[in-house]
């Protein structure tokens, strides 16, 4: 393969060879199925498939031209707000599309922002500092959205003894220039859902002791699409009086090919109007709230198809399934001589492991070198360290999802177990072995072991 081109090249290439060149370079040896590392989506059925190729050229901002798919989008709002219980009567409910749940969480924290700061000044109050409140186990669009609009982040730590939310610890963090508490439902770096429900009725107390509003949006890129499914009863959404706006990924447990993320607002007086931006060059006066303007259309559809096809039953099926598939991988690794799970029970189709201390101490490889070894069979499965506080803590995780079988899971297990069985048979420590001792960095992260 020659060396990147600095500038386009003078002559162009014939169609098939530009598009073989294009293909061998992205697909040498990889399979998505295979990457276990990946929340997004990496199969839909063949209708679905169809339907994203054939609308790839819709852009949804032109709603005089696709009107009807502007129409599909607000279905979609309606099916996701009630899923999670919207007290919103309105016929359409207030909600936006994003390219992923990385904007609609930008959006949901804007509109919290916003909201904070319109109180503050009519309050003749100064509104020049203000923060959020969240564990360290964010997910980094918020790092993003903190930095971005100048907002200070406040994390409360996750440790060995308490892995989600310490929700005392968040309810001492606030104060009048707090503009939310965001919980998280799927933790990425653990599969792990905060207590939403518990951080509700704290701060049903802690808000009315000090006059204060500060409310909940909760991330749900995982498990809003999880729990509404497979956790019916389980209060986390807007049941609960403190949850404002919730934001999801249709392009994880939506089932829909990336980018897609779906935010809800509790009704249309928690949307502020500032979000909102017209324009009439379009062909009409066009309303729309997002970071971005133009957006494909291809994903809307794709996650309109899903809705009408699957259907809460058929939703509650790939589910299941996945989390069943998950349940037989965390078992078998936990038996495993070498491994300790990191939680006992499953919240979400996804968990990590760790080496055993005891085990650690003697072995000469790192969950490095198992990552590397499974590569060469083709799999992505992640080694990382902890966030902040538990930082020289080394995990591994996977994300089952739709297209997962157990046939996979078997394979896996048996790659891993003969992973394993050859680095215990090395002689000397492995290179990450030997920076682990030394409290080197690997990687990007320090190790203390």
């Amino acid at each position: 393969m020659p060396a990147p081109a600095e500038f386009i090249p003078q002559h162009g290439t014939d169609a098939e060879a530009a598009y073989r060149l294009v293909k061998d370079e992205t697909f040498p040896q990889t399979k998505p199925m295979l990457n276990l590392a990946t929340f997004v989506t990496t199969y839909m059925d063949d209708y679905g498939t169809r339907l994203m190729n054939e609308s790839v050229n819709i852009n949804y901002i032109d709603e005089t031209e696709y009107p009807r798919v502007a129409v599909m989008c607000g279905r979609c709002i309606n099916m996701v707000a009630n899923m999670w219980h919207t007290p919103e009567k309105n016929e359409w409910k207030t909600g936006a599309v994003g390219i992923g749940s990385s904007e609609a969480c930008m959006l949901g924290g804007v509109a919290a922002w916003l909201r904070w700061r319109e109180r503050r000044k009519a309050a003749g109050k100064p509104f020049d500092k203000p923060n959020l409140v969240m564990s360290t186990a964010y997910q980094v669009v918020w790092e993003k959205f903190c930095q971005l609009w100048q907002i200070e982040m406040r994390t409360v730590p996750i440790t060995r003894t308490h892995p989600t939310l310490d929700i005392k610890k968040a309810i001492e963090m606030c104060d009048e220039n707090t503009i939310c508490i965001v919980p998280v439902a799927g933790v990425t770096w653990t599969g792990m859902n905060d207590d939403v429900e518990g951080l509700n009725n704290a701060l049903e107390e802690f808000n009315a002791k000090t006059g204060y509003e500060i409310p909940i949006h909760v991330d749900a890129a995982s498990g809003g699409f999880i729990l509404p499914f497979l956790n019916p009863d389980k209060k986390w959404d807007f049941r609960l009086k403190w949850v404002i706006s919730i934001s999801t990924s249709g392009h994880k447990y939506g089932l829909v090919y990336p980018g897609l993320g779906w935010v809800v607002w509790r009704d249309k007086s928690y949307l502020p109007k500032d979000m909102s931006f017209s324009v009439n060059y379009l062909g009409a006066s066009i309303t729309q709230v997002g970071l971005n303007f133009s957006r494909p259309g291809a994903q809307i559809l794709a996650q309109y198809y899903n809705f009408i096809h699957l259907g809460v039953e058929g939703y509650r099926e790939v589910h299941s399934n996945s989390m069943a598939i998950a349940q037989y991988c965390h078992d078998s690794i936990g038996k495993m001589p070498c491994f300790m799970n990191y939680s006992k029970t499953l919240d979400n189709p996804l968990f990590i492991w760790m080496m055993k201390p005891e085990y650690d101490e003697k072995a000469n490889w790192t969950l490095f070198d198992l990552q590397d070894k499974l590569m060469q069979k083709g799999w992505m499965v992640p080694a990382y360290t902890m966030p902040k506080d538990i930082e020289d803590m080394v995990v591994m995780r996977i994300v089952v999802r739709q297209d997962m079988t157990r046939d996979m899971a078997d394979m896996l297990i048996a790659d891993i177990k003969d992973a394993v069985a050859e680095l215990d048979a090395l002689e000397y420590p492995t290179p990450s072995r030997i920076k682990f001792n030394k409290g080197e960095k690997h990687k990007g992260h320090v190790y203390t072991h």
